[in-house]
C-alpha cells in the first residue's frame, strides 16, 4: 500500500492528466449530447491527445472509458447512444487513466442547463462531503475519521450515504487495499501512512440509502427513485497531510 517517491511521481503524473480530461469536459457543451458520445470524445483525448489509457476500458468486461450515471443512478451507468443528457439532468462522468504504469481516478457531477434547486444542493453538498472526507486525510489519522466527516455533513444536510459501495486503494492496480468507506467513527480503523494512496468518492443520496443493479449487471440506481450525487478524487498521504493527485483547474485544495 505504502508508494515510493518514485511511485508518487509518476501516479501525480497520471492524475494531472485526467484533470486535463475533465477540463476539457467543462468547455463541451453536454447538454443534447448522448453518453456514448461523451465516452468516445474522451477515450480520443486519452489516447489521442495524452498518449495514455483508459483503465477502465476492458477492466471486469466493461466496454467503456468511463461510467456516465444519470440522475437516480448512483454508479456504474453504462454509456449509451440512447441515454441523451437533457434540461434539468445532473450526471456524473466516472473516469480512469493509466500511464507509466499508474492509475488515477476521478469523477464529477455535471449540472445540464437549467438544474432544479433541489438537485443542485444536492451535487453541492455532495462536492463538500467529500472535500471534509479529504481534509481529514493526515499521518496518524484513522479510515474512520474520513467515513465520520463525509457521513456528519451529508446528515447534517439530510441526506444519505450510500454503504453498498466505496473508496478503494489504488496505484499499478485500479483496486488495492485499503477499502475507503464514506461513513463511520472517528478515531476507528486502519491508521494512515504517508505513502498511502487511496480515493474518496462518496455517494449521496437525497433518500434512502438503498441501492439495486439493474438487468445490465452494471448500472446502479437507487430504490425509491430519488437523486443520487458523486465526486471522487485520488489523494496520497503526505509527511503533513494530504496532496490530491487529481486536482483540477478550477479547485483549490
Amino acid at each position: 500500500m505504502i508508494k515510493t517517491p518514485d511511485d508518487l511521481r509518476l501516479m501525480a503524473q497520471s492524475g494531472k492528466l485526467l484533470a486535463e480530461v475533465f477540463h476539457m469536459l467543462d468547455r463541451q457543451t453536454l447538454i443534447g449530447r448522448s453518453t456514448l458520445d461523451i465516452n468516445d470524445q474522451v477515450e480520443r483525448f486519452i489516447v489521442e491527445d495524452l498518449k495514455a489509457r483508459p483503465a477502465s476500458k476492458g477492466q471486469y468486461g466493461f466496454a467503456y472509458v468511463l461510467n456516465s450515471s444519470i440522475n437516480q443512478v448512483i454508479c456504474h451507468g453504462v454509456p449509451s447512444a440512447r441515454d441523451v443528457l437533457k434540461d434539468g439532468d445532473i450526471v456524473n462522468l466516472d473516469i480512469t487513466l493509466e500511464k507509466d504504469g499508474f492509475i488515477a481516478d476521478s469523477s464529477k457531477t455535471y449540472l445540464i442547463g437549467n438544474v432544479p434547486a433541489a438537485a443542485k444542493r444536492l451535487v453541492r453538498v455532495t462536492q463538500e462531503a467529500m472535500w471534509k472526507g479529504i481534509r481529514a486525510v493526515r499521518p496518524g489519522a484513522t479510515l474512520g475519521d474520513i467515513g465520520h466527516a463525509i457521513e456528519k455533513h451529508a446528515k447534517a444536510h439530510g441526506y444519505s450515504v450510500v454503504r453498498d459501495f466505496c473508496g478503494h486503494g489504488i496505484g499499478r492496480e485500479m483496486h488495492e487495499e485499503p477499502s475507503i468507506l464514506h461513513f463511520g467513527r472517528a478515531g476507528t480503523g486502519q491508521t494512515l501512512k504517508e505513502g498511502m494512496t487511496f480515493t474518496i468518492e462518496p455517494m449521496l443520496n437525497q433518500g434512502s440509502a438503498k441501492t439495486m443493479t439493474l438487468d445490465d449487471e452494471w448500472t446502479v440506481v437507487t430504490r425509491d427513485g430519488k437523486l443520487s450525487a458523486q465526486w471522487e478524487h485520488t489523494v496520497a498521504v503526505t509527511a503533513t497531510g494530504v496532496q490530491v493527485l487529481t486536482l483540477r483547474q478550477d479547485e483549490t485544495a
